[in-house]
């Protein structure tokens, strides 16, 4: 890569890494490409030269963060720890400090309002994060930590009822930490307690 290519891909790294930051505080029909370019200290014209238009910057940054999300779920995945603490991080969606945070209605306009955004997410969360539920499982059977009556189905089943519902759970939980730990009770030994 020679040097205008990389002073190119550096630009356009800092106009995605500016609109993610305003997307944390603002829906997407608020941002003009006039506030990204003042923000990012660009040109209107170099946006469009790089990305084309709005949508397609925005986006540009939605995948790419989808993707930043996978390779961070990838990576606690793999870690070295107990099944349990792998699915707290499920249910409770912990993240690291550092990780940027969309506002609900961005979520909303650029994956469910766009099939084809939709259709991105699926065909990542099919490749890359089912193949670790499901090694998820094969380790629990293994450990003990997870029960040989529960099969891949009926867990993946029970996960996705969660994070169908982690808005209002997430809600919960930062208003009453002790609801956090009254979930995992519950996911983890149900009504009865342990068996």
């Amino acid at each position: 890569m020679n040097g205008f290519e990389k002073r190119a891909l550096l630009i356009k790294e800092k106009i995605k890494k500016t609109t993610l930051n305003m997307l944390s505080h603002c829906e997407p029909k608020q941002i003009r490409i006039m506030d990204i370019a003042k923000n990012a200290n660009v040109s209107q014209v170099t946006i469009y030269n790089y990305f084309g238009s709005k949508e397609a910057l925005l986006n540009e940054v939605f995948k790419d963060y989808i993707d930043q999300a996978i390779q961070e779920f990838e990576e606690y995945m793999t870690k070295d720890i107990s099944v349990k603490e792998k699915i707290e991080l499920i249910i409770l969606q912990k993240k690291e400090a550092n990780s940027q945070k969309f506002a609900l209605t961005v979520v909303k306009e650029l994956m469910i309002e766009q099939h084809e955004m939709m259709d991105y997410i699926k065909k990542q969360y099919d490749k890359r994060v089912i193949p670790l539920m499901l090694q998820l499982i094969e380790d629990g059977h293994r450990s003990g930590e997870i029960s040989p009556k529960i099969t891949a189905q009926g867990f993946l089943v029970f996960i996705n009822m969660i994070i169908d519902h982690s808005k209002t759970l997430g809600e919960a939980f930062e208003r009453n930490k002790k609801f956090a730990e009254e979930m995992m009770q519950i996911f983890f030994y149900g009504l009865c307690g342990r068996p």
